[in-house]
């Protein structure tokens, strides 16, 4: 077989040609996902062309060192594996764009990720993290970060240099707060930060100018700030599962609004001026304790707004 001209190759016919000595210098994609493999390949080391390795649903127990090798690597799954820690060494990949360590096992990771500067998605749900090296600050390009399925009791106050950061997903944790400093994250699209404990929301949520996006379903949040009234370009928002007893006036102020979600609360009303949200499509209150119907409800249902009470 000859493989010097394809620049991808997958599963067990990649193996082969490791095996065999073909000549792969050329190769620029490897997939491995799914191959039930133990041992890192070490013949992979040898590939200084990969752009994207892939070993995906394995049953690696440690990476070596040695992958700082693959310097033009810019795409690393290493997803769905058994691995209780990284080598410090993967800091040397500074092409890398994107990086899953998903459904692992880890439980610290290595400062070194931090001089990932090109890196743009970090995925690092599922695995035993309670908190994150402070260098991972300096990852101002990163777009998309997933904390899901962690041991996090708090955020770092230094969430709020990510800059780039387009969604954040923290959901199924233990948060028990957000960092006031998540308010500078100007470019974020979306926010999951279901499944927590969190009690209360910092006043500078209010400040998140281009959240689209708001997921707080199941947590413990018993009010809310005024201030959630300036997201101006928030159309979807979650707060089923809480223990809301009201909605502030400035609730308003959510001209954006699409759907809203106040399923299994403990309102007993809701503020007059609700029917003053343009685009509301769907409103859910059912498990509440609405004493009477509001004529907000009356006003958004006529106007052709789903309403569930």
């Amino acid at each position: 077989m000859h493989h010097q001209h394809s620049q991808s190759l997958s599963g067990r016919s990649l193996l082969e040609a490791l095996a065999s000595g073909t000549d792969l210098s050329a190769l620029r994609h490897a997939n491995l996902d799914a191959c039930d493999l133990r041992l890192f390949p070490g013949e992979i080391l040898e590939l200084a062309r990969l752009s994207l390795l892939s070993l995906f649903d394995n049953q690696l127990t440690e990476i070596p060192p040695e992958i700082s090798r693959l310097r033009a690597l810019q795409t690393l799954n290493l997803a769905q594996n058994l691995l209780e820690n990284l080598p410090g060494s993967i800091g040397a990949l500074e092409q890398l764009e994107m990086l899953d360590l998903g459904h692992n096992r880890l439980a610290a990771l290595p400062e070194s990720l931090g001089a990932l500067t090109n890196l743009a998605f970090l995925y690092l749900s599922n695995n035993q993290l309670g908190s994150l090296p402070a260098s991972l600050a300096g990852l101002s390009g990163l777009r998309y970060l997933n904390l899901t399925d962690n041991r996090f009791g708090g955020l770092p106050a230094w969430i709020g240099r990510l800059e780039s950061l387009l969604e954040l997903r923290v959901y199924n944790n233990s948060l028990a707060t957000l960092p006031a400093e998540i308010g500078a994250l100007a470019n974020l699209v979306e926010l999951h930060a279901n499944k927590n404990q969190i009690v209360a929301l910092p006043a500078s949520i209010g400040e998140l100018s281009s959240l689209a996006r708001l997921n707080l379903q199941a947590n413990r949040l018993s009010a809310l700030p005024e201030s959630i009234g300036d997201l101006k370009r928030l159309t979807d928002l979650d707060l089923r599962f809480n223990q809301l007893s009201a909605l502030p006036a400035g609730f308003t102020g959510l001209r954006s609004l699409e759907s809203l979600d106040l399923r299994a609360n403990q309102l007993t009303a809701l503020p007059e001026a609700l029917d003053q949200l343009p685009n509301l499509r769907k409103i859910d209150l059912r498990w509440n304790r609405l004493e009477k119907q509001p004529r907000c409800l009356a006003v958004l249902a006529g106007r052709g707004c789903i309403v569930y009470t």
